[in-house]
């Protein structure tokens, strides 16, 4: 069968954002809701109604909550093949009916570990149960949809509402769910990890999913994508483009090498990037200094670079840029009249950023693996004098400077 119509469904959610007016569509179709815990309350809260969990299986929810769909009755009802006769028959011996949507949001684990909680509040965020639903109704696609995320709940409810769920339908979302389980492992791995003794990760699962599709990559004939990890924030993904054309695969390889070496340099700074490295950087008593002293480093190399500044961009600074031919420009800030004087310059893509996360890692890519190691970060209270003559403070400025443009350079 194609299409499957939905007659009943299992919902268990901790994002419960649009989760009512999402199974209102459902049950106004007929569908049967169950639900457990938190999620029966929610809905019985805005008048559905909603069969418990622990009617279908007969056994209430047990060591707090750690167990209540963990089930012959919820997981045979999502599991089963309704094209076996063999599986038909087991479920009509035990009295099961079959569901053909799981609607499954998991414990919120990455943000518990963003929000530095406690060990023991980490570890009640693992979820058990809900990766078990979700992988089995994803396995099982053939007859049952899954949906992990309420992005898709418009696009589920719609098709209940219509006869049924697709077959390309139940196959995106299946894909939307394994990708949601392996990045949900990922992250508990990485924490994992991280409670470690060793200063390297022993394991890394790294979950990315596309963002936007790109116009090319480094070259016009070559594809390009831009990706994230799962549940991260970087500093391109939140900055706000003021003006310009669409972000291009250079001018973020560019624009991230720009924005970090920047970010690590007293304010107001100025660095100027061309194939990831510094044809200029500079540190100033003014901005539109700054910017001056990075660009007089290579004037020839600066022509069509990216410039950052990590300073607030003012009308002086922005008129000094406009002249100049530049791909991006990244600021924290960017003043009114700074907009107006490269409102000419159309085509100039400006950014306001926040500053990078710290980075523990250097990773490079290599043949079917992967080159790690601890980023390059100067720390100057490790420095030691061996010259008869100490060095000046401003000798030490210096050289804290030369050392950190180093260390962002490629060799």
């Amino acid at each position: 069968m194609t299409t499957i119509p939905v007659c009943r469904a299992l919902l268990s959610v901790s994002d419960k954002a649009g989760l009512v007016p999402f199974a209102s569509r459902l049950a106004a179709c007929g569908v049967e809701l169950v639900s457990s815990g938190g999620t029966a309350t929610h809905l019985r809260d805005a008048g559905l109604a909603v069969t418990s969990v622990a009617d279908v299986t007969g056994a209430p929810e047990m060591l707090g909550g750690r167990v209540k769909t963990l089930h012959p009755a919820i997981h045979g009802a999502i599991l089963a093949d309704l094209g076996d006769p063999s599986h038909v028959a087991d479920l009509e011996d035990r009295g099961m009916t079959p569901f053909q949507l799981v609607v499954v949001n998991l414990y919120p684990f990455e943000e518990t570990v963003a929000s530095a909680a406690g060990r023991d509040d980490i570890i009640e965020q693992i979820d058990v149960g809900g990766p078990a639903m979700v992988r089995a109704a994803a396995k099982n696609h053939l007859w049952v949809g899954v949906v992990t995320s309420p992005d898709r709940y418009e696009e589920v409810a719609a098709a209940v509402e219509a006869g049924g769920l697709s077959a390309e339908l139940r196959l995106s979302l299946a894909g939307d769910a394994f990708f949601r389980t392996a990045s949900y492992d990922a992250a508990v791995v990485g924490w994992l990890e991280e409670a470690g003794d060793g200063e390297l990760p022993r394991r890394m699962v790294i979950a990315v999913e596309q963002l936007a599709a790109l116009r090319y990559g480094e070259n016009p004939h070559q594809a390009a994508a831009l990706y994230a990890a799962s549940f991260a924030s970087p500093w391109w993904r939140g900055a706000r483009q003021l003006q310009g054309k669409q972000m291009s695969f250079n001018n973020y390889v560019d624009a991230e090498a720009a924005w970090r070496l920047v970010c690590d340099l007293p304010s107001p700074a100025a660095a100027i990037i061309k194939h990831s490295n510094a044809c200029g950087a500079a540190v100033a008593a003014t901005t539109v200094s700054a910017l001056e002293r990075a660009w007089d480093c290579d004037p020839l190399s600066a022509f069509g670079g990216v410039i950052a500044i990590n300073a607030a961009l003012d009308e002086a600074t922005a008129a000094a840029i406009a002249p100049r031919f530049v791909e991006v420009v990244v600021a924290p800030e960017v003043d009114e009249r700074a907009v107006a004087a490269l409102a000419a310059k159309e085509n100039v893509r400006v950014l306001v950023a926040v500053p990078p996360h710290g980075l523990d890692l250097d990773l490079r890519r290599i043949e079917d693996g992967l080159l790690a190691q601890v980023r390059d970060q100067i720390d100057p209270s490790g420095w030691r004098v061996v010259t008869q003559r100490q060095p000046s403070p401003a000798e030490m400025d210096d050289m804290r400077f030369a050392w950190t443009v180093a260390a962002h350079t490629k060799s």
